[in-house]
C-alpha cells in the first residue's frame, strides 16, 4: 500500500508519538479489506509504539486508532489514502499524545465543551475540502473524552450515502442529525456548538484599538495586502469570514508563476504562516456587515461585522473576493446538496454510475464533464451560448469521450426534485423556444464568479457587475478605502493577479496615510 516515499515519510513522523496506540481492525474477507490490512501492518511494522488487533464493528472496512489502555482514540472507516492521508498521519500522531499546532485559546475552548457528542463525517479521496473537516473533529475527539468521530469513505459506503442522502462531501452528522455540509475549519465547528463563543469574540474586538490598515477577507489579495502594511511597521488587521477564501476548493494550482503546481489548501496554509510570521491581527470567521467611511479626510473608517462588533481603521482595504455563480432558477436552492453540487472534484465519487449534467461551457464546465465523464455513467453539458467557450484542447478531449453530450444555445429554467432529491432539469432551446426535461441524479454548476460586494452597495461606487471600482492604484470612490482581488473591476481574477493587486493596495494606503496633513489626524 505505501511507496518506499511514503513509508519513509511516515516512519520519520511516527517517531513523535509518545504513548503506545492500538489500531483495532474491523475487516471481512473483501478486496478493500484485505488492503487495508495490509495498509495497518505496514504501519504498525514503522513503530514500536503501535500494534493491531482486532475488532468487530458494524461498519467494515474500518479500523479505530485508540491509546491503549484508554477511550481516546478516532475512527476511518475506509482507506484513508489520497487527500485523507495527512487525516492519517495526524490522527496516530495526536492519539499516541503528540501535541496540536491549535491555538491554546481553540483547545480550552473543545475541552471545555459540556455535553455528548458522536460525529460522523462523509468524505472522498478526491476532496481536497474533507481533510480540514475530518482533522478538525479528530483533533476534538483526542481532546475531549465526551466526543467521538468517525470519518467515512461515501464512495466505499454507497448504500449508507444513499441511505442518508449524502449528496456532497464533506457532511457531518451529529448524533445521528445533519449538522453541516462543505468545508470547515475547527474554531467554525467548535462556534457552531458553543453558543456563547460569538458573543466572546464580539466583546473581544470591540474592545481593539483602531488599525492604521484593516484588511477585510483573507484571500490572496487580503494576505499580500496584509504583508506588504504589515512590513512598513504600521498596526495591521485581518478580518475574513474563511482565511483562504475560495482558494481552499481550488484543487489544482499549475499557472502561480515560479511553482509548477500546487494545491490551493497547501498555498493557502503558506499564506496564512507568511501572514503569522509579522505582528498582524487576524480575526478569522468574521464576516463584515457594513462600511461606514469616515465623516471627513484622515478620519476613522468603521466596519461593522455581522456579529454587531465594529473595527475602526485609518485606511481600509477591501478584498473580499468572489463565490461561485449560482443559476437562480427553481429548485437550485431547495436541491443544494441533495444533486445541485459546485465541486466535481469534491462530491463526483458520489455519483460513481449515475446520469449528471454540466451547467457552463467555459473552461470550468468542460474540465469537470471530462473529469466526470470517467466516473458517472453519462454527463449532459449544457451550455447558454452558440458554442461552448473552453480551450480548444479541451473540447477535443471532450468530443472524444462516448459518454457526454453536449446541448449549446440552452438556456436552464428549473432544476425539479421529488423533495428529497433532485431527479432532473428543464431547459429551453433558445434556437427553437421548445422545452425540454432530462432525468438526472446530479448537476454541477460551473458558470462563474459574482463578487462578495453586497454589504458596500452603499459605501463605494460598485460596477453594473457589483464589482468594486477602483483606479490604477487600488483605490475606490472614498478616499482612504482600497480595494484588490476578484471583488474588483479588474478584469483578470487570477491569484497571481489578486496577489499584486492586494500588495499595491497596501502600498497605496500606506502612501495615502504619510501624505495626510498633521492637523487632521489629530483631528481624527
Amino acid at each position: 500500500m505505501l511507496d518506499a516515499n511514503l513509508t519513509q515519510q511516515l516512519k520519520t513522523y511516527l517517531v513523535n508519538i509518545r504513548e503506545p496506540i492500538e489500531l483495532v481492525a474491523s475487516l471481512d474477507d473483501a478486496a478493500k479489506s484485505r488492503e487495508l490490512g495490509e495498509l495497518l501492518d505496514e504501519i504498525a511494522a514503522l513503530s514500536g509504539k503501535i500494534t493491531v488487533v482486532a475488532g468487530d464493528d458494524i461498519r467494515k472496512p474500518s479500523f479505530a486508532i485508540r491509546r491503549t489502555g484508554t477511550d481516546i482514540g478516532v475512527r476511518f472507516a475506509g482507506i484513508p489514502m489520497g487527500h485523507e492521508f495527512t487525516s492519517l498521519v495526524l490522527a496516530l500522531l495526536q492519539v499516541g499524545g503528540h501535541p496540536s499546532k491549535a491555538a491554546q485559546e481553540t483547545i480550552e475552548q473543545v475541552r471545555a465543551l459540556d455535553g455528548d457528542y458522536l460525529f460522523e463525517s462523509y468524505f472522498s479521496l478526491s476532496c481536497q475540502n474533507c481533510p480540514d473537516v475530518v482533522q478538525a473533529l479528530n483533533l476534538m475527539a483526542v481532546l475531549n473524552p465526551r466526543i467521538q468521530h468517525v470519518a467515512i469513505d461515501g464512495g466505499l459506503f454507497q448504500a449508507e450515502v444513499e441511505e442518508r442522502k449524502v449528496m456532497a462531501v464533506p457532511s457531518v452528522f451529529l448524533n445521528g442529525e445533519p449538522f453541516a455540509s462543505g468545508r470547515m475549519e475547527l474554531e467554525q465547528i467548535v462556534a457552531k456548538i458553543d453558543s456563547g463563543a460569538e458573543k466572546r469574540a464580539a466583546e473581544k474586538i470591540a474592545g481593539k484599538d483602531p488599525f492604521e490598515v484593516l484588511v477585510i477577507g483573507g484571500g490572496p489579495a487580503g494576505a499580500a495586502a496584509a504583508i506588504y502594511a504589515a512590513r512598513k511597521g504600521i498596526r495591521t488587521g485581518v478580518a475574513a469570514e474563511r482565511f483562504g477564501g475560495q482558494v481552499l476548493d481550488t484543487m489544482s494550482i499549475e499557472n502561480f508563476i515560479s511553482v509548477s503546481h500546487t494545491e490551493g489548501p497547501k498555498l493557502v496554509a503558506q499564506l496564512e504562516q507568511h501572514v503569522k510570521d509579522y505582528d498582524v491581527d487576524v480575526m478569522n470567521l468574521q464576516r463584515a456587515a457594513k462600511l461606514v467611511p469616515a465623516r471627513q479626510e484622515g478620519g476613522l473608517h468603521e466596519v461593522v461585522l455581522a456579529s454587531g462588533a465594529s473595527l475602526h481603521a485609518r485606511t481600509v482595504i477591501l478584498s473580499t473576493g468572489a463565490r461561485w455563480r449560482t443559476m437562480g432558477v427553481p429548485g437550485e436552492e431547495e436541491y443544494r446538496n441533495k444533486g445541485v453540487t459546485y465541486c466535481p472534484h469534491c462530491d463526483g465519487p458520489l455519483f460513481k454510475g449515475k446520469r449528471v449534467a454540466v451547467i457552463g461551457g467555459g473552461n470550468s464546465g468542460v474540465e469537470a464533464a471530462i473529469d466526470l465523464a470517467g466516473l458517472v455513467a453519462h454527463v449532459t453539458l449544457i451550455e447558454y451560448d452558440s458554442q461552448l467557450r473552453a480551450d480548444a484542447v479541451l473540447q477535443r478531449k471532450l468530443g472524444s469521450l462516448p459518454n457526454v453530450k453536449v446541448i449549446t444555445s440552452a438556456l436552464t429554467t428549473e432544476v425539479s426534485g421529488d423533495g428529497e432529491k433532485l431527479t432532473g432539469l428543464r431547459y429551453k432551446d433558445r434556437n427553437h423556444g421548445t422545452e425540454h426535461e432530462i432525468e438526472l441524479e446530479g448537476i454541477f454548476v460551473q458558470i462563474g464568479l459574482v463578487p462578495n460586494t453586497e454589504w458596500l452597495k452603499d459605501s463605494v461606487a460598485l460596477s453594473n457587475r457589483g464589482e468594486i471600482e477602483i483606479d490604477a492604484r487600488g483605490e475606490t470612490s472614498q478616499r482612504g478605502i482600497f480595494a484588490a482581488g476578484d471583488c474588483t473591476t479588474v478584469p483578470y481574477k487570477q491569484i497571481v493577479i489578486a496577489m499584486g493587486a492586494g500588495s499595491t493596495a497596501a502600498l497605496s494606503a500606506f502612501d495615502y496615510m504619510i501624505r495626510l496633513p498633521a492637523e487632521l489626524e489629530e483631528a481624527a
